[in-house]
Parts: C-alpha cells; structure tokens; sequence
C-alpha cells in the first residue's frame, strides 16, 4: 500500500521553507501531492498555473512528488486520491491555532486521513511568502529566500504590480 500525502497551500510564491516542508514530506511518504489552492482571505499576485510551475521548477529533484490544483474542499481531494495525511507546516505557535482549527475541521469531513504538522527549521522560522513579497516590492534582495530558478519571475511580477 502506497502512502500517499498532501501538502496543501497557497504558495504566492513558494519560499525555501515550503520547499524544506517539500523535501521532509517526500522522505515520510511514497507519494507527496504538492496542492495549490485558493485561499479567501488572500488575494494572489501569481495566477494558479504560473504557481504551479514555479512549484515545478523548484522540486524537479523529487521524484516522488507531483504538483495539482485544488477547486473544491481539501477533504474531498484527500479522500478522491486516497491519501493518508495531510502534510502541513508550522512556524510559530500562532500558525498552529488556524491549522489545528483546520486540521478538527478535515478530520470531521474525512477521518481516514491524519493532518500531520512540521516544524519548519530554525532558518526558515520567519519566511513567509507574504514577506517575500513585501522585500521584493521595496526592491530588497530576495535571493536568500527563493531559489534563482523564481527569482526574476517573482522581482519581474513585483516590479510590474508596483507600475500600476
């Protein structure tokens, strides 16, 4: 039996601490979904498709892990792949009492499948992908942050949102 999980989140744009989330899961499960969703209380600077393969760039080493979209309720998606965990990240306690809220609510509406919540490495303890954004609007280096391979797609897109 194939362990499947999934990691579920905005990603706009993915930081090096989703990708270190990415890399541990992908060492726990046979099969990591990396889930790009909508979240409302966000409005996104990167289309869907455009986080996706960002995503793609930036995990084309892991072997086991695949990129999808979600339009619909994460339970349901869990539940249609079949997976047993839903992969999440912390950063600091006040991250844990949204997710441990989200994580009652999932286990309610599918409780075959667990929500299993890492923590994120001491480097990345402050790095949000909002704080990625803000750097890059005020022209800071974000290069410690996201890997080259998005680098210039995300300062592109800032520098664009910021002409307007």
């Amino acid at each position: 039996m194939r362990r499947i999980a999934v990691c579920p989140g905005s990603f706009d744009p993915v930081t090096y601490g989703h990708i270190d989330i990415f890399n541990r899961a992908s060492g726990l499960f046979d099969k990591v979904i990396i889930l790009v969703s909508s979240n409302l209380a966000k409005q996104p600077m990167f289309t869907p498709t455009e986080r996706i393969k960002m995503i793609m760039d930036v995990t084309s080493d892991m072997d086991n892990v695949v990129i999808d979209i979600l339009d619909g309720l994460l339970a349901d998606y869990v539940r249609d792949v079949g997976a047993c965990a839903i992969v999440k990240g912390l950063r600091a306690v006040s991250d844990f009492e949204y997710e441990f809220q989200m994580a009652l609510a999932n286990k309610k509406l599918y409780p075959d499948a667990e929500t299993v919540f890492l923590t994120t490495s001491t480097e990345n303890m402050y790095l949000s992908s909002s704080v990625v954004k803000q750097i890059a609007a005020f022209g800071g280096d974000i290069s410690s942050f996201v890997p080259d391979a998005i680098r210039e797609n995300i300062m592109s897109r800032i520098a664009n949102v910021n002409k307007i």
